[in-house]
């Protein structure tokens, strides 16, 4: 059986309603992996005030058949908020929205701290309702309620 070990990295800051975002990545700077073939995902803190390395889920799953694999990471990947990879299937991707993460596909390989710094500038600017309610930001300005309030 697959062995998923985590490895988590000390810190002494801790940022305010952060999420937990997850990458799916073969060097540790690039998403360029398949959620399927990920053997380790790169896990980051991020907020508004800026992002942090969590911790590597490794998820070495060669030893697995079919949906046992997917089952696997979706289990390792307990308490990630976002995931990112390069494609993921449809089977897979049902399995990862049921477990509570919302798999997030890139067009091609992009760096990782690239996409760290775009997620801090949506949650600064104009975050969606779904990222909101992970983060526990509250609503106070929306101009889309404004018009259901007539």
């Amino acid at each position: 059986m697959g062995e998923g070990t985590k490895i988590t990295v000390e810190s002494t800051n801790k940022l305010e309603n952060a999420m937990k975002v997850a990458f799916a990545s073969k060097d540790m700077q690039t998403i360029n992996a398949h959620f399927g073939g990920a053997k380790e995902f790169i896990v980051y803190d991020v907020s508004k005030d800026g992002f942090e390395l969590n911790g590597v889920i490794k998820t070495d799953t060669s030893d697995l058949a079919g949906d046992d694999k997917t089952d696997f990471k979706v289990k390792a990947l307990s308490g990630v908020n976002i995931m990112y990879c390069e494609s993921i299937g449809g089977t897979a991707a049902a399995k990862v929205i049921r477990g509570g993460i919302n798999p997030m596909k890139v067009q091609e390989p992009r760096l990782i701290e690239d996409v760290l710094k775009e997620l801090i500038e949506m949650i600064n600017t104009n975050p969606p309702p779904w990222v909101k309610k992970i983060m526990n930001i509250e609503t106070t300005e929306d101009v889309r309620l404004a018009r259901w309030a007539e």
